[in-house]
């Protein structure tokens, strides 16, 4: 069968288009090399869990065309992302807040926690930021960079603080109220199932294929269509001609606990360098622990984080948003933009950090761009 369009990749970027392209009267056939649907927002039912295989997805957005969109495939509840930093023992609000500025410092009004970041943004020099450390001093203060902004950031990109540019924390939340939602966004939550089932019902009708390598059967996955959605890694796609673009990978190890309550929260983040994990996600928790009836589920399901330096066959996960990266991935566009049958589109086809509702409106902003959305 030839069909009007291949899609490499069934995440949200592949099964969007997929979905409004099917919709329009056009054939497709959606191909990825993993054994199923829903690229790293995958969700899988772990003793009763919906655990999110790939690192907590929580799906936040002020594009009211977008969750329309997306709550037309999926229910979502009420979740709200309110993270805990754990620095060797003492627990701190994120975002940064007046919970976290009374419980490093005392004070109980707005003025005063203002007054001490400005006093240290003072005491430590900093004007306009050169860098991750400077941005963040000037943002919260020494006390809050020094507990609980280095050693997590530094684990998470593996390169001090002092050699990541300022930009990475520019959205650091930072409020001045009793605001414990992490997230500055009017619409808030997670698919009530997991985000699997959100994904397949995007798919429903559509021709699939699981572990199938694109750049492995490239030449005849090719032939069966008249055009080619690419959402693979751009580098790859050019068999890295130009050299290897550089990312951040994650590895997880999960556990089943025979108990109700491991942690108290979804997310946990570890701010102290010595601990080796970034963070520890209780999956039960983005369900507040309780099954689709409402029962309440008696096992727990945790995964913690290790951040590590990509290599060739581990999971490409945060693109690496550096001067050098940034201008080889400008070659490889060029490339790209010679490919007349093929559309590069996603985190991994674009080099580029997405947000779920950004994911999301990129597909429709290209389906747009065909005529058939």
């Amino acid at each position: 069968m030839k069909y009007d369009f291949l899609v490499v990749g069934a995440g949200l970027y592949g099964a969007v288009f997929a979905r409004q392209a099917a919709q329009a009267g056009k054939s497709v056939l959606v191909i990825d090399r993993r054994p199923h649907i829903a690229g790293n927002v995958y969700t899988e039912q772990v003793a009763g869990v919906n655990v999110h295989r790939y690192g907590a997805h929580i799906f936040h957005t002020n594009n009211k065309r977008v969750w329309d969109y997306v709550t037309s495939f999926a229910e979502f509840n009420r979740y709200t992302n309110s993270p805990v930093a754990n620095y060797r023992g003492e627990l701190y609000s994120l975002p940064f807040n007046m919970y976290t500025f009374s419980s490093m410092w005392g004070v109980t009004t707005p003025e005063e926690a203002a007054a001490k970041i400005e006093e240290q943004r003072r005491a430590a020099g900093i004007g306009e930021p050169r860098n991750l450390e400077e941005q963040a001093i000037r943002l919260v203060g020494t006390d809050i960079y020094e507990k609980l902004v280095k050693g997590y950031t530094e684990k998470q990109w593996g390169r001090d603080c002092r050699d990541l540019p300022a930009f990475i924390i520019r959205r650091l939340p930072v409020r001045f109220t009793f605001d414990n939602n992490y997230f500055d966004a009017r619409y808030q939550g997670i698919s009530i199932g997991g985000y699997t089932g959100l994904v397949q019902r995007m798919l429903e009708g559509i021709d699939v294929r699981l572990n199938t390598d694109y750049l492995k059967e490239k030449d005849a996955l090719d032939a069966l269509a008249d055009r080619v959605v690419y959402t693979g890694p751009i580098d790859a796609y050019f068999s890295y001609r130009l050299g290897y673009l550089e990312y951040r990978s994650v590895r997880f190890e999960t556990e089943v606990l025979d108990q109700e309550n491991f942690q108290g929260n979804a997310v946990i983040n570890y701010t102290d360098r010595e601990t080796p994990w970034t963070r520890i996600i209780e999956h039960k928790w983005f369900e507040f622990g309780r099954d689709e009836t409402g029962a309440v589920l008696p096992k727990t399901v945790i995964s913690r984080e290790y951040s590590s330096e990509w290599k060739p066959g581990d999971e490409p996960y945060y693109p690496v948003n550096d001067e050098k990266n940034a201008a080889l991935y400008a070659e490889y566009r060029k490339l790209a933009d010679q490919e007349t049958r093929v559309v590069f589109g996603g985190r991994l086809g674009e080099y580029k950090y997405y947000d779920m509702d950004a994911v999301i409106a990129s597909a429709l902003e290209l389906c747009e761009r065909e005529g058939f959305c």
